[in-house]
């Protein structure tokens, strides 16, 4: 036996000993979350695909990755509250949330654009604009707005999002 066919033995041996058994009985895999036994098994598929356990792990840490945004893009609300302001009836839509590419298609369902009056009021001082993709939502947002003919102000933004709209608004396309 050489000194390779050792280590291949010694490391064949600490994985077995080491390996949590329990967690592939599939008594706990029922228990687990589906989005954690689905990166286990996108890991070990990708480690056994390829031959390659960083190219599993990174396999892995994707589907995390998509798994999570897919998750808290649900965490996004928006309250509509109507009111007469200055004379006029006024919608104010409150966005209270992380907004990113995953929740952006989702924020653009959530707004009245035939039933709201003439002036609309979206206060985004609850959220954050993480990509182009919430800069492009809020556009399709404003334009929709307009083509009822209704006049829209998006306040609240922070700093960091105020700066990101200012370099990419309109530039994005319509996109919905």
């Amino acid at each position: 036996m050489s000194g390779e066919d050792t280590l291949v033995a010694v490391m064949i041996f600490v994985s077995w000993a080491t390996f949590d058994w329990h967690s592939i009985h599939p008594r706990t895999l029922k228990m687990m979350p589906k989005s954690e036994t689905l990166v286990m098994v996108a890991t070990v598929v990708g480690t056994v695909t390829t031959h390659n356990l960083a190219i599993g792990v990174g396999v892995g840490v994707i589907v995390a990755m998509v798994l999570f945004a897919l998750r808290v893009a649900h965490f996004v609300t928006v309250e509509r509250t109507v009111k007469t302001i200055d004379g006029h009836q006024t919608a104010t839509y409150v966005v209270d949330g992380e907004l990113f590419f995953a929740s952006s298609n989702g924020l653009y369902t959530q707004f009245e654009y035939a039933l709201d009056p003439e002036h609309v009021i979206i206060d985004m001082h609850a959220s954050h604009l993480w990509d182009a993709s919430t800069i492009a939502a809020l556009d399709a947002i404003t334009e929709k707005y307009h083509h009822h003919g209704t006049d829209v102000k998006i306040i609240g933004l922070n700093d960091a999002s105020t700066l990101m709209r200012e370099r990419l608004a309109g530039k994005l396309g319509a996109g919905h």
